[in-house]
């Protein structure tokens, strides 16, 4: 099914104007994802040392954020088609402001465990809300500023700030953590982030709702169901080494876990911006099927590694691997629905990236705490080797039925 293409209306943009219209808005996806990546390397840490917690509740409290996002994204694609994109923004980044005041009042009742894990987990759940305002609402603001034409490149940049940010953050939280004694620096840091990001979007001009046919969410989720699934089947690469990588590492006795996350984030950031016209090229399945193929040798690699150098080779084939599985797998998703229905479908497809991570925290707390934390890199390995299968599948449908896929 190809991705939907520019109506007349849509002007004709140069590549460098395009990208500085696109980047002026997926700004606030990187300032969402900073809030996000900033506590990775330090929340399990705080949630089993200093609150004594197990593995399990360690990965509940990173994964609780998802399951909010998972929840939230049906409204915030409605919220972006009809309220407007700048508005789901904006409200999105004042959730994250608000997590983070709730993680700076988490890290100050440590002597009341029970109380101040609820507290956390609580600010998680408020930090999904905005994930999903943020991430879907800056991809709608995107493509309406630069055209339909564009959508692959607005979902690619979108993607860039997502991992570019996880890269800065992690180091970034675990050095403050460090330097300062604990996470309440993180929610301090967190709400001056989110606040400077709401005063920047309220000076972004908003673009106006796509007004037209709109299908039901239910519809909606049907038509993208085959490729959210390879979505979700992928993204456990990444989940298994947000979630778990600190705690590897420390099982192993090597140090500085949090330069897996930024090798991770970096090479996927490259990724993206050294084959941003792949999709366009070879169509969004080929590239799917690639991907899946790498992300999986890199999680293979990963779960194998002897040494914290064949470790970090791992992590950065799989965030190699991972950095177009997102758009590839998306831009065909977009084109199955009118453009009025866009951010229910951007909202329904990511719903699997958030269920995903949503079921990776407890799923692989459990297998690493039977098996040992390397397995958790083993069975998201076996989840991106079914995702390419099914990607295939969904190819050769399509060739079967005499529909290209999206170029």
């Amino acid at each position: 099914m190809s991705a939907e293409s520019a109506s007349a209306s849509e002007p004709a943009l140069s590549d460098r104007t395009a990208t500085a219209r696109i980047v002026s808005v997926v700004c606030f996806t990187f300032i969402c994802y900073l809030t996000i990546g900033i506590p990775l390397p330090v929340l399990p840490g705080f949630v089993n040392g200093d609150l004594g917690f197990g593995s399990v509740l360690a990965g509940v409290a990173v994964s609780v954020q998802y399951a909010a996002t998972l929840a939230s994204r049906p409204h915030a694609g409605r919220s972006a088609d009809a309220r407007g994109a700048r508005r789901t923004v904006l409200t999105g980044l004042a959730a994250c402001g608000a997590s983070g005041a709730l993680l700076l009042i988490a890290s100050m009742l440590t002597e009341w465990r029970i109380a101040s894990l609820g507290v956390l987990l609580l600010s998680r759940l408020v930090l999904g809300f905005g994930e999903s305002f943020v991430g879907t609402g800056a991809i709608l603001w995107g493509i309406g500023r630069v055209g339909a034409h564009h959508s692959a490149r607005v979902i690619s940049w979108n993607g860039v700030a997502t991992y570019g940010a996880i890269a800065v953050g992690a180091p970034a939280g675990a050095a403050l953590a460090h330097a300062l004694g604990g996470p309440w620096a993180l929610g301090a840091v967190t709400v001056v982030l989110a606040a400077l990001g709401y005063a920047f979007a309220r000076r972004v001009a908003p673009v106006p709702p796509v007004h037209g046919e709109r299908m039901s969410y239910a519809s909606v989720f049907m038509r993208v169901l085959p490729h959210g699934l390879g979505l979700a089947l992928g993204t456990a690469g990444f989940g298994a080494i947000a979630t778990f990588i600190a705690l590897y590492y420390a099982a192993r006795g090597w140090q500085h876990p949090a330069l897996a996350l930024s090798v991770f984030g970096m090479l996927f950031v490259g990724a993206r911006l050294a084959f941003a016209n792949a999709i366009k090229t070879y169509g969004g399945l080929r590239i799917a099927i690639a991907s899946f193929s790498l992300e999986c040798a890199g999680l293979i690699l990963l779960w194998l590694a002897g040494t914290p150098h064949a470790a970090l080779a791992g992590a950065a084939l799989t965030g190699f691997g991972f950095a177009l599985v997102f758009p590839a797998l998306g831009v065909e998703a977009v084109g199955l629905v009118p453009p009025a229905s866009r951010g229910a479908a951007l909202s329904a497809y990511s719903v699997f990236f958030d269920l995903s991570l949503g079921i990776m925290g407890p799923l692989a707390g459990y297998v690493a705490g039977v098996f040992g934390y390397g397995s958790v890199f083993l069975m998201a390995a076996l989840a991106a080797a079914a995702a390419a299968v099914l990607s295939a599948s969904l190819y050769v449908r399509y060739v079967r039925n005499g529909a290209a896929p999206a170029f």
